[in-house]
């Protein structure tokens, strides 16, 4: 008697936005720390965890408060991955509170965001990925980024270039999307042309203000 080997069902990778879900239910209210946001997103934590974490500065306002310890979690996960090592945080990083409701009140939007981009999400483009001298260059790219919102600059836009470029890059890391991870390079020139223009604007500025006190 012959025995027929069925086909193993490998069940697909949880949507972004289920994982968030989840990540929301568990939270609830109250604070919640980078210890426990890991240990609930599993497999996929880190990555994930830098993707959750740039969330919050997509918009156009700034928040100053956050965006340093924010920033400082995202850059220490993408340098482990741009050498090519496995991604850790420190003990005391990972106790690091977001403040109680955060998760409630920001991951609600967030949700409907990252549906909206698994409309477009799909592995294509591979070839940007998959090689892994590539996946430790799109991780710098993310440090870079991350760098950047460290800076706590009370200016409209200083965190979105920086915020979506990490968006972007993880969202593309996770789903094998090259085109996502094309899009957060565009980005990030994008950012680097605005911070430019920031620049020469300031330094226009006190050029004006010198002449102005010289009468």
């Amino acid at each position: 008697m012959k025995i027929r080997l069925r086909p193993v069902n490998r069940l697909a990778p949880r949507k972004l936005s289920e994982e968030l879900a989840e990540l929301r239910l568990r939270a609830g209210e109250r604070a919640v720390t980078l210890r426990e946001v890991i240990q609930t997103l599993g497999g996929r934590a880190y990555l994930l965890l830098v993707l959750v974490l740039s969330i919050p500065f997509i918009t156009p306002i700034p928040l100053p408060g956050l965006s340093t310890p924010f920033g400082l979690a995202i850059a220490l996960i993408a340098l482990r991955l741009s050498l090519g090592q496995r991604p850790l945080l420190s003990k005391k990083l990972q106790r690091k509170e977001l403040p109680a409701g955060f998760i409630g009140k920001v991951f609600g939007v967030s949700e409907k965001l990252l549906r909206f981009l698994e409309k477009f999400l799909r592995p294509r483009l591979t070839f940007l990925i998959d090689t892994p001298l590539l996946a430790q260059l799109h991780a710098l790219l993310m440090l870079l980024a991350a760098l950047a919102l460290l800076l706590p600059l009370p200016i409209p836009f200083s965190n979105s270039f920086p915020a979506w470029t990490i968006l972007l890059l993880a969202a593309g890391l996770l789903e094998r999307d090259g085109f996502f991870i094309l899009a957060g390079y565009v980005v990030f020139v994008g950012g680097v042309f605005f911070f430019i223009f920031l620049g020469e604007a300031a330094t226009a500025l006190v050029q004006s203000l010198i002449q102005w006190v010289r009468g």
